[in-house]
């Protein structure tokens, strides 16, 4: 066995805590899963930690956490004379504990804490750190991974993830910790006597849930409708915060998958939490079929994220995100003028890879349009930008391809409350109308024309996987295509250089985005091909958008430039 893998191993069985001594022997002897274990510390990013829960460097548990959490309690110490943290968990198994450890370690430190009491939402988070003027946050959530993982967010001041400055300055202090031998940890109960730990009051969460509700755009259009809706939480946060502000909003007319209604960190009936595919959304489709309701609703475990299926023509069929966002944005600005409450030069924010459908909608409603890098920081840092020239209220909308969305300004990441609230608000109101929301998806498109947003994720396996992709990232920005499925490149942007070349004219313009390693290709017709490796896994990641007369004709389109693209790896 490998000597530093030996010596990490004693050290864990001389200095963890029995349960991981426990598991530890129980694996002594498989040097494949020791390896798996300690080979490396588990990586602390712009994100913060994600990982599998078990004992080891490479891990998610009370000493990665305890440490991750002391490096950023020395940030603070350094740079304010006095601070607080905001600190929330999802239902994942151990996220209570991992929440109340770095509550014990800020507090060993002399650092505020501000804990949820319960189980609260990544939106939930992200109000507290503004709302009680915290210098940072933390969500222990994994998002919507299987049940085996566990994870971290780390937020700054603005309420927006940490960004790479304070992240990198963070982890630079994290690796001087000594995981055991280096952190101050305070006594839970002595710590919330003498205030040092203050579970945050009910009176926060309520100013919450009335930003969520001040969203409506037409208040009386849910009480009117009696729109009939299934709803999962999938087994984590959102039971409670998405059907109180429904309460409030006075939709009534609920059914709940009851399998998935409680917090269960094991998902036994959705492995794969993520509302973005048709598995997870199962046992909430089942039901729909049972009841005959109109809309179906599934919040991701940490209930930043939502997926929706419509009942049209007897059939629930399932939106993507580009989908909803383009029904929502199209809903928030057609409504807002027509009720006099547009504000002056509007703006909405989307991800690069986000459906230029979007920009179709904007020039209809004379909406200014950004665009930034994918992460909803990225969207968060916009409002922000907007707050500090006191313009935030020109910002309507905001949202990424995979299933998250923000209307407001009072939290700075994606909120699957609000969008909840926001999609019932909707669909209520095109049911006065008498459509549903896939015939108003079908307007949408006979007016801009037919857009197919899909994915392809190309998977590179080991180490000379990873020297793979940057090759084919090397040779598509060194040899980039002039034609993609018989369509001519129209503009080349490489962002990682930040130039974007018109192929067309020669000519190169500054892109002002922050340096990513993704590489653009415009064509014809609003066709793209967008490449990017992924920044957290093995593979590359191909965003299409194929804009043609009709679905079948997108389709072909799609799969042409998909079979060209992939021809080059």
């Amino acid at each position: 066995m490998n000597t530093t893998i030996t010596e990490k191993l004693d050290l864990w069985l001389e200095k963890a805590d029995a349960d991981m001594k426990a598991e530890l022997l129980a694996v002594k002897n498989d040097e494949n899963e020791l390896y798996e274990r300690f080979y490396k510390e588990l990586e602390f990013g712009t994100g913060g930690l994600r990982g599998i829960i078990g004992a080891g460097t490479n891990r998610m548990n009370v000493h990665t956490v305890c440490k991750a959490t002391q490096g950023l309690a020395d940030y603070l110490v350094q740079n304010f004379e006095e601070s607080s943290v905001a600190i929330s968990f999802d239902s994942r198994i151990k996220s209570d504990e991992f929440a109340k450890a770095a509550a014990q370690v800020l507090a060993g430190n002399g650092i505020k804490v501000y804990l949820y009491r319960e189980l609260m939402p990544t939106p939930a988070l992200s109000f507290a750190v503004r709302e009680l003027n915290c210098r940072a946050g933390i969500m222990v959530t994994a998002s919507h991974n299987p049940s085996k993982y566990n994870g971290y967010k780390a937020y700054g001041p603005d309420g927006c993830q940490m960004n790479l400055e304070m992240s990198e300055y963070v982890l630079s202090l994290i690796n001087k910790v000594d995981i055991f031998d280096g952190v101050k940890r305070a006594d839970f109960g002595k710590a919330l006597a003498d205030g040092v730990i203050e579970y945050i009051s009910d009176e926060v969460i309520d100013k919450y849930y009335d930003c969520v509700v001040a969203q409506q755009i037409n208040p009386d259009v849910l009480k009117k409708a009696n729109l009939h809706l299934v709803y999962t939480p999938l087994n984590g946060t959102g039971n409670k915060p998405v059907r109180e502000v429904l309460k409030r909003l006075g939709v009534t007319n609920i059914d709940i998958v009851s399998e998935q209604e409680l917090p269960d960190g094991n998902f036994t009936t959705c492995p794969y939490p993520n509302p973005e595919i048709r598995e997870a959304l199962q046992k909430g489709l089942e039901l729909c079929e049972k009841v005959g309701c109109e809309l179906l609703l599934a919040t991701d475990p940490d209930c930043d994220r939502v997926g929706i299926a419509v009942k049209n023509n007897g059939k629930y069929e399932l939106l993507t995100g580009n989908q909803v966002g383009a029904l929502l944005l199209d809903y928030i600005a057609k409504n807002r003028i027509k009720n006099g409450t547009m504000p002056k030069n509007p703006i909405a924010v989307k991800t690069i890879v986000t459906t230029p459908l979007i920009c179709a909608i904007c020039e209809e409603y004379g909406i200014k349009l950004v665009d930034v890098l994918t992460g909803f920081k990225f969207i968060g840092e916009q409002i922000l930008m907007l707050e500090e020239k006191g313009e935030e209220n020109r910002y309507i909308f905001g949202f990424e391809e995979s299933y998250g969305y923000l209307s407001g300004t009072y939290v700075r990441d994606k909120d699957a409350v609000n969008a909840s609230a926001l999609i019932c608000e909707m669909a209520a109101a095109y049911k006065l109308e008498g459509k549903n929301l896939c015939e108003v998806l079908d307007s949408l498109y006979k007016k801009h024309g037919r857009y197919l947003d899909s994915q392809d994720n190309v998977v590179f396996e080991g180490a000379s996987g990873m020297k793979k992709m940057a090759d084919i990232m090397a040779d598509l920005r060194d040899n980039p295509p002039s034609v993609i499925a018989g369509l001519r490149v129209l503009t080349f942007t490489d962002i990682q250089n930040r130039v974007s070349l018109d192929c067309v004219t020669g000519e190169r313009t500054p892109v002002e985005l922050p340096r990513s390693n993704v590489l653009c290709f415009y064509l014809e017709n609003n066709a793209s091909v967008i490449v990017r490796p992924s920044g957290t896994e093995p593979k590359i990641k191909i965003y299409y958008c194929a804009k043609a007369e009709d679905v079948d004709a997108a389709q072909k389109l799609r799969e042409r430039m998909a079979e060209d693209i992939k021809s080059r790896f």
